[in-house]
């Protein structure tokens, strides 16, 4: 079997495992919040970090970015978990594969408003901070590993698929234990990209509502120790399939999406009824929560619990599945309570009415099986089944 350790996680929803579950689980919405220094002129919601990250002036140069200091802090909460794998295993049978969609970029954008301002670049800027692979060389050359390292790049799937990755190496014999997650940092180029596609709410989004007008950006980081050595929660099972439909619309019917989540749940052994909650991808774009709902309507039916955590965290692109996981292990660890879906309550009519998770709903406890969906361009799905032991 293939356990997952009390993750470390960082997001607007919370700088810790804690927080993130008080968030999660409040009656009342809070993380996303108005914002206006990222995408100068803009004033967004945007589902920022706002508390104070580790220092990154010990890392080379080419490694000191926004990115990797929320990996730090996610890093900083299991560094206990980390040493002690070490110590059991040895450092050459250590693996780290992570997701990321930006990796440095905003560093790349400072030093490229300090060219055109100066006429010349800022000392404190390498090129090689907005390369993709960064995040998981700092991890592995920070700690001595010699094991596999490598980053997952799929856009909005890229955390979850990074859970995936890992496991494979798991069950291959390469690894005896992995470090897998997520991290994003935010940037203007993400910002003015989903703008651009008429995929950006200003306001703080409204997945499945009839309002929905897209989605709010987020940033942070997620990191497991994922191992065969026994934990409350283990990772039962993981899906992926790809569309190949559209370069940034999901297929319409949502068949990649049951795909994945079909596989997920073949791999674990479980039939539909078995899982007892969903965290939905939930961008609260007019296409993904058609696509999804159906999707879900179709495979499981009306009846089980779903929320969408995006207008707690925002969207935070390549370590959204990651965090998302995060927020299952907490489900599936807790004692009942499910994470709450915040919208405006106008529920969309054209889309099936799956069962949305309403403020303080609760189960006698916890589900013994929850899934997490993470859909992206180019119909990259992934669908990861989380169980308690």
């Amino acid at each position: 079997m293939i356990y997952l350790q009390p993750p470390g996680v960082i997001c607007a929803a919370g700088h810790d495992l804690a927080a993130l579950r008080d968030a999660v689980f409040a009656d009342a919405p809070g993380g996303v919040a108005a914002n206006a220094s990222v995408w100068p002129g803009h004033e967004l919601h945007l589902g920022a970090v706002r508390s104070e990250l580790p220092s990154v002036e010990h890392l080379p140069l080419q490694q000191r970015s926004r990115n990797n200091a929320l990996l730090l802090a996610a890093l900083a909460q299991i560094r206990d978990q980390v040493d002690g794998a070490i110590a059991r295993h040895g450092a050459d049978r250590i693996g780290v594969v992570l997701g990321t969609s930006t990796s440095g970029v905003g560093e790349s954008e400072a030093a490229i408003a300090a060219l055109a301002r100066d006429g010349r670049l800022p000392a404190g800027f390498h090129v090689e901070q907005q390369e993709l692979g960064s995040p998981a060389l700092m991890l592995a050359e920070l700690l001595a590993l010699s094991g596999p390292r490598y980053v997952v790049s799929t856009a909005c799937s890229s955390g979850a698929k990074a859970l995936a990755s890992g496991a494979r190496l798991l069950k291959a014999g390469l690894c005896d234990a992995v470090l897998v997650g997520g991290v994003d940092a935010l940037c203007g180029m993400t910002v003015a990209g989903f703008t651009a596609l008429d995929s950006v709410d200003p306001a703080r989004c409204r997945p499945l509502s009839a309002t929905r007008a897209g989605i709010n950006i987020g940033e942070g980081a997620a990191l497991f120790v994922l191992s065969g050595e026994p934990s409350a929660v283990r990772l039962s099972g993981w899906g992926e399939s790809s569309d190949a439909h559209h370069i940034s619309a999901p297929e319409p019917s949502g068949r990649g999406a049951l795909a994945a989540m079909r596989e997920a749940l073949q791999r674990a052994g479980l039939a539909p009824a078995d899982i007892g909650y969903l965290n939905l991808h939930g961008t609260a774009t007019p296409q993904n929560d058609a696509m999804e709902s159906r999707a879900v309507a179709e495979l499981f039916g009306l009846g089980l619990p779903c929320s969408s955590t995006k207008p707690l965290t925002g969207h935070a692109l390549g370590a959204a599945g990651a965090i998302e996981a995060a927020i299952a292990w907490l489900t599936v660890a807790g004692d009942g309570r499910l994470p709450v879906h915040h919208f405006d309550g106008q529920r969309d009519a054209e889309l099936p009415p799956i069962a949305l998770v309403t403020p303080g709903r609760r189960l006698p406890e916890a589900p013994r099986h929850v899934m997490s969906n993470s859909f992206a361009f180019g119909g990259n799905n992934a669908s990861l089944v989380l169980s308690h032991v």
